[in-house]
């Protein structure tokens, strides 16, 4: 049989500024301790999600793999991020004495349905997406943004991350850390203002630059997943923001319950 990690323990900027000591604690205690199980109970396959969080501040863009382990991550990702990380060490450390089938996994920034919406630890484009709906519908002249809206992000859309989870499952065997990402790089600000537009708010932008930025730019090198085992992120960005529109319109009485 094969085994994945649960997603983690996690939230955005400000939820990692808050609890950086419970996030490392508990995404490096989830994680060992699964892999450990699962090496002792004679699981076949065991598939690891790390985190773009892990990449040094400054990574080379595109991030390459190589490139992993070259410096210290951004200081309010770092504890998740490292203990995220540790994981693949332990992979590979594990493939050496055990000869135990692990894969390591890089997915960058996730969204779509089912996301997080709770503005205390969501994500940017949960988070915009709820403002900008709640602003419009009680009419609202402005809505609110963390930073300068200069860094850059890249997102890929939830469906196409569970293929590509379950493709390098059934495909892939080896240690070497492999990115999933779209490869589209997009800066926060052009980010919120395509999210208020499809959202119909029409209000300003106000950006509260005391807030962090986080890392300065995000954008994968996702070679390695075309060429071990044949996947690559097939969602058009506004298609996929669309219909996580859709879905939180639907759902968000029943979420804020």
């Amino acid at each position: 049989m094969a085994s994945w990690t649960p997603a983690a323990t996690v939230g955005g900027i400000g939820a990692n500024r808050e609890n950086p000591g419970r996030y490392f604690y508990d995404n490096a205690i989830m994680g060992i301790e699964l892999l450990e199980q699962a090496r002792q109970y004679d699981v076949d396959k065991f598939t690891i999600l790390g985190t773009i969080c892990a990449y040094p501040n400054h990574t080379p863009v595109p991030f390459s793999e190589d490139d992993l382990f070259d410096g210290y991550p951004e200081e309010t990702n770092a504890p998740y991020g490292i203990a995220k990380k540790a994981l693949l060490t332990q992979s590979r450390a594990y493939r050496k004495q055990y000869n135990f089938n692990s894969i390591y996994l890089l997915p960058v920034n996730l969204y779509g349905p089912r996301d997080d919406f709770d503005l205390e630890t969501s994500h940017v484009i949960p988070a915009i997406i709820r403002k900008c709906i709640e602003a419009r519908e009680s009419g609202d002249d402005s809505i609110t943004a963390w930073g300068t809206g200069e860094p850059t992000r890249e997102f890929l859309y939830v469906k196409d991350a569970a293929e590509g989870i379950l493709d390098a499952t059934e495909r892939y065997d080896s240690s070497d850390p492999v990115n999933l990402g779209s490869g589209e790089e997009i800066s926060i600000k052009a980010l919120v203002e395509t999210i208020a537009e499809e959202t119909g708010f029409e209000g300003d932008i106000e950006w509260d630059t005391s807030k962090p930025d986080g890392q300065p730019r995000r954008k994968l090198d996702t070679s390695r997943a075309e060429e071990r085992f044949g996947w690559e992120a097939s969602t058009p960005f506004r298609e996929g923001l669309r219909e996580t529109i859709d879905w939180y319109g639907t759902h968000r009485e029943e979420l804020h319950e």
